[in-house]
């Protein structure tokens, strides 16, 4: 092969020092070595042509992978794999998870689909399994996808290396999709507790440790690891219970619109754009359209949508791009009616995912491991000034008519934790100084609002408020937070047209997974996380 400095211009081409050019033959022979080393592994892959039983294994070609009629064997799932199903034959796909050849005549594989394991034998056999395919299975490349047909049976003896307590013995075999035979990520590695990793640094062993960029780097196979199976399968029911409680107390879900003409929240942290040659910029929350929808006479609605903000924030906590769920609702009498809500929807998330997740909490918990949350029946409510007080008789002195920092929040949660026994608390009658231009005043003190934060372990992860329905207090408002009012207009206008008092909140659905899950960073909860360094994969 004629190397790209061959082909150069003489005059072009570097000069290199005797060293330099030792040093660069040397890694040209170690990649050519490789490069027979790979081919030779891809030679003893591919099944014997002389072999009469080839046509029970092998690499299924393209033209068989492209659709066709469905005909056939249906698939089983590894998870629905048991022992009454003993002598059945059955037809699984799934990842070689682990593969071990025992001498040319058996090789064992484990395979894995959604989080489930099978063990699966192939052994020599007269008329249906030969020495070559057991030398093919032998040589497969791990998280490859294959295809496994054969008896199920049931060994006399636990399994301790599949999730499934049956035993496939292997007819036939195809890889369906290919990995390759070095992947970035080894699987077990990013699999291991820091503890395990501790536990064999005391006893003179040195394992690998996956750190997070090289994990976000190959979030592919990153998310495949059995803790991050059970956090985005906790996160998407933590989305379904979310939806199936407020349509059953009459929310109606809707859908608000990304691209927005000027700021939703107030503040400079906004993502901005061309929008065919006028400014626009990407939605801070869906805060404006939730409220005309409410002046729509919805009554009361939801909504599960991507949020953007522009933050130059690198904290464990903070995203540019997260998924909100978002409640805005009519107001009969208070704005408690909101934080009614609240109490009872998370009290009925929390309660759902521990009686319905139970497999998923101990998945993450063995790599992560986590106390479960602690709340009350009733979730506890303090007011902004009660919590100020807190602080104040444990020594911590804070602005009464300021907002509270990341360290004040965590030690006001354990102070919450030690008197009232609960981790999930509500914090109302915020300052109004540090809540958005359009939060309602208290009625009694214009100093503070009918505002609201709920806290999970000593962070917060919803904001809520009754808000201005008065045009020309909102106008009055919006002046005073510096927004030009011209960019909000129609969203001013909405409430000069009849508007009923109402109120709402927007939690973070990736920091309700990482503070349930007692995570350490919202980027384990992000499928693919957006932060101000990263924008991939």
């Amino acid at each position: 092969m004629t190397s790209p400095e061959a082909d150069a211009h003489p005059s072009e081409q570097p000069k290199l020092s005797k060293k330099a050019a030792k040093k660069e033959e040397a890694k040209l022979e170690k990649l050519r070595r490789r490069l027979e080393a790979s081919s030779a592994v891809s030679a003893s892959a591919a099944p014997d042509e002389e072999d009469p039983l080839a046509v029970h294994y092998g690499e299924v070609p393209l033209s068989d992978l492209q659709s066709k009629e469905e005909v056939g064997e249906p698939y089983t799932e590894v998870g629905a794999l048991a022992e009454e199903m003993k002598g059945n034959s059955v037809l699984v796909r799934g990842r070689a998870q682990a593969i071990r050849a025992v001498g040319k005549k058996m090789a064992f594989v484990v395979v894995r689909e959604r989080g489930f394991t099978v063990q699966c034998i192939v052994t020599e056999q007269e008329g249906s399994v030969s020495r070559q395919m057991v030398k093919f299975v032998a040589s497969l490349n791990r998280e490859s996808i294959i295809d496994v047909h054969g008896p199920l049976t049931v060994p006399s003896s636990p399994i301790k290396g599949a999730s499934q307590q049956v035993e496939i013995q292997v007819h036939k075999l195809y890889c369906v999709g290919k990995a390759l035979p070095t992947l970035p990520i080894n699987l077990e590695d990013a699999a291991r507790s820091e503890a395990d990793i501790d536990k064999a640094l005391q006893a003179g062993e040195q394992l690998v440790r996956v750190n997070q960029d090289t994990r976000l780097n190959f979030r592919v196979l990153d998310i495949r690891t059995p803790a991050n199976q059970g956090i985005f399968r906790i996160q998407s029911q933590v989305g379904n219970i979310f939806r199936q409680f407020l349509l059953s107390e009459g929310f109606i879900e809707i859908h608000t619109p990304k691209l927005i003409a000027g700021s939703s929240e107030g503040g400079s942290a906004v993502f901005k754009l061309d929008y065919k040659g006028r400014p626009a910029c990407l939605a801070q929350s869906p805060q404006l359209h939730k409220q005309m929808s409410i002046c729509g006479d919805f009554g009361r609605v939801f909504e599960v949508g991507p949020v953007f903000r522009a933050e130059d924030s690198y904290t464990h906590r903070h995203l540019c791009e997260f998924t909100g769920l978002d409640v805005e609702m009519e107001i009969k009498k208070h704005y408690f009616e909101v934080m009614d809500i609240v109490d009872r929807l998370f009290v009925t998330m929390f309660d759902s995912l521990n009686a319905s997740c139970k497999k998923e909490l101990e998945a993450v918990g063995r790599q992560y491991p986590f106390e479960p949350l602690k709340y009350l029946r009733k979730t506890l409510r303090l007011t902004f000034q009660e919590g100020v007080q807190m602080l104040k008789d444990a020594g911590i002195e804070i602005d009464p008519l300021g907002d509270l920092n990341t360290e004040v929040e965590r030690k006001l949660g354990q102070l919450v934790l030690e008197k009232y026994g609960t981790e999930f608390y509500i914090l109302h009658r915020y300052p109004l100084a540090v809540r958005p231009f359009y939060t309602m005043p208290c009625y009694d003190d214009p100093a503070y609002s009918n505002s609201f934060d709920v806290f999970i372990r000593g962070e917060e992860i919803i904001s809520g408020a009754q808000r201005v329905h008065v045009p020309e207090f909102l106008t009055k408002r919006a002046e005073a937070c510096g927004i030009d009012v011209k960019t909000i207009e129609t969203y001013i206008d909405s409430f000069r047209y009849g508007a009923p008092p109402h109120g709402g909140f927007g939690v973070g659905l990736e920091r309700v997974i990482m503070l349930f899950c007692g995570l350490n960073n919202i980027r384990k909860t992000s499928l693919f996380p957006r932060d101000p360094l990263r924008i991939s994969p």
